[in-house]
């Protein structure tokens, strides 16, 4: 699954009721964020939100290509450890 655009206050209620719909199809799930332009704290918000939707319905959940602006906001927040972020992404 490829996220393109923004991940901010604007976009991330669509992106969670679509993957509250897809979610439960999925034994193994990976999100490219390569696409993400901008992202906020909503943005993140969001991807802490599918790691709790995946460990709910027991999906293998990875994060690749995190945007750096994603990067710095979970280190600053202390949130990356719970990010499963592919190596090298």
């Amino acid at each position: 699954m490829g996220i393109e655009g923004a991940l901010d206050f604007d976009s991330v209620v669509s992106l969670l009721a679509e993957s509250r719909r897809r979610f439960p199809r999925e034994q193994r799930l990976e999100i490219d964020l390569q696409g993400v332009r901008r992202a906020n704290s909503a943005g993140l918000a969001l991807l802490l939100e599918w790691v709790e939707l995946a460990h709910r319905l027991g999906i293998s959940l990875r994060f690749t290509n995190l945007p750096e602006s994603l990067m710095r906001l979970a280190a600053v927040t202390n949130v990356s450890d719970l990010l499963p972020v592919a190596r090298g992404a």
